[in-house]
């Protein structure tokens, strides 16, 4: 006797027809014509059940945020830092935390129940802290909410952010950030990568930097902070976000960077979605597409997790909070449109993602946690194409999200009846 039934579903790795069966919170079996009962059946007939989508790179202090204290009109990263100066002060525990609550709530309706979200540490008073870590209690029940010390206006540029820093991991913040490219001198962002790898080696803490997030090619800080990566024994910790001065990077310096990076065993989230936005805002034509070089990051074995960054905020009047908008953006941006691509971009926003944060217990395999979403497509190219409707959201074997299938009612003499845009892929 199980808890909970899925029948006949088609699964991210290209097998269909399986069951998955779920006991206590967790997988019991993945495997075709489960003969059992069960206490509740899904009949998934044939479409996609994957595990949870992840996202390893969100502002959650910012969220919902949107013309607040107003509207960011050039469009541009450095606008947006502006803006979030001008708000910060203003900020109160209770807004944060009331507009972040709710965007979990459409994160979840999206299937998305891992969050990595960086938390500004650079106004002392600490206040996106100590909201944002209510706030992982809160959601604790139905999202894994990671957070990220993050000192937003550089670590060595403003008073107290260094001690700010160091308080905020003290509360229980988990995982040390930087944002080098935006200290005053190339030499202070270099120092900073330094300090705060020290500071994570010292305290058995993850990385992740904002890293080289420009135009600029010579901005080359990734290098700094794979190089720390060895030096302090950092390797498969550490996570290098955005780095899009890659994309202006000549070959031969990109050659030598990303074997550097698949030594130090770092990571690399891009965030398609605002990079294709914020970069190349000084090119006339020809334009930067503004992303880093994510398929010879993945040809070098580099782990590659897709962020959204951004909903509705200083830097960004769109999102979703679905990541398959991310997948999506990624597959027109650097051009990965074959079947093997469109599964490795899959990867990148679920099991790719939870890898990079460390998450246990995630998967479609037995001793999973039983953690899943039903979406209305048939593999996953379909779904990054789609981004379809999420039938079913499940959270340790229980419904806690469903939304009713897309189907269009057409009223055409000698056509059929409804459209289902699951089935219109070539062999459906």
């Amino acid at each position: 006797m199980f808890d909970l039934l899925i029948r006949n579903a088609a699964l991210p790795d290209g097998r269909t027809g399986m069951d998955i069966a779920v006991r206590d919170g967790v997988i019991a079996a993945v495997e075709p014509g489960i003969a059992a009962e069960a206490g509740e059946v899904i009949e998934a007939g044939g479409l996609l059940v994957s595990p949870p989508f992840v996202d390893p790179h969100f502002h959650m202090d910012a969220t919902l945020s949107l013309g607040l204290p107003r509207m960011n009109v050039s469009g541009t990263l450095l606008e947006g830092i502006a803006l979030w100066g001008e708000l910060r002060p203003t900020l109160t525990k209770e807004a944060l935390v009331e507009r972040a609550v709710r965007y979990c709530d459409l994160a979840v309706s999206k299937g998305l129940m891992a969050v990595r979200s960086h938390v500004d540490v650079s106004d002392p008073r600490l206040v996106t802290a100590e909201a944002l870590l209510e706030v992982r209690e809160i959601v604790k029940p139905y999202l894994y909410l990671q957070l990220v010390a993050f000192p937003q206006d550089g670590y060595y540029r403003g008073p107290g952010i260094v001690e700010a820093l160091e308080r905020a991991l003290d509360m229980g913040v988990e995982v040390v950030g930087g944002i080098p490219h935006f200290e005053r001198t190339m030499e202070d962002g270099a120092r900073s990568v330094e300090a705060l790898c020290r500071i994570a080696a010292d305290r058995g803490l993850r990385v992740d930097m904002h890293c080289d997030e420009t135009d600029d090619p010579l901005s080359r800080h990734v290098e700094s902070l794979a190089a720390q990566t060895v030096r302090f024994g950092l390797q498969g910790r550490v996570a290098g976000s955005h780095l899009t001065s890659m994309h202006s990077m000549d070959n031969y310096y990109a050659s030598k960077l990303l074997p550097l990076m698949a030594e130090a065993g770092m990571a690399a989230i891009p965030n398609p979605l605002i990079n294709m936005m914020l970069q190349g805002r000084h090119d006339t034509y020809p334009k930067r597409r503004g992303l880093t070089r994510i398929p010879q990051m993945m040809e070098m074995g580099i782990p590659v997790g897709l962020g959204q960054d951004c909903v509705m905020d200083p830097w960004y009047s769109m999102g979703t909070g679905d990541l398959l908008d991310v997948a999506h953006m990624a597959v027109h941006a650097v051009q990965m449109g074959s079947v093997a691509d469109k599964r490795a971009l899959f990867d990148a926003v679920t099991v790719n993602s939870a890898a990079i944060m460390g998450l246990e217990g995630y998967g479609l395999a037995v001793g999973c946690h039983a953690d899943m979403v039903l979406l209305q497509a048939r593999d996953v190219g379909e779904a990054i194409r789609l981004r379809p409707v999420r039938l079913k959201v499940i959270r340790r074997g229980r419904v806690i999200a469903e939304t009713a299938p897309e189907v269009s009612v057409l009223r055409l003499d000698g056509r059929p009846g409804e459209v289902d845009p699951a089935g219109y892929a070539p062999g459906n």
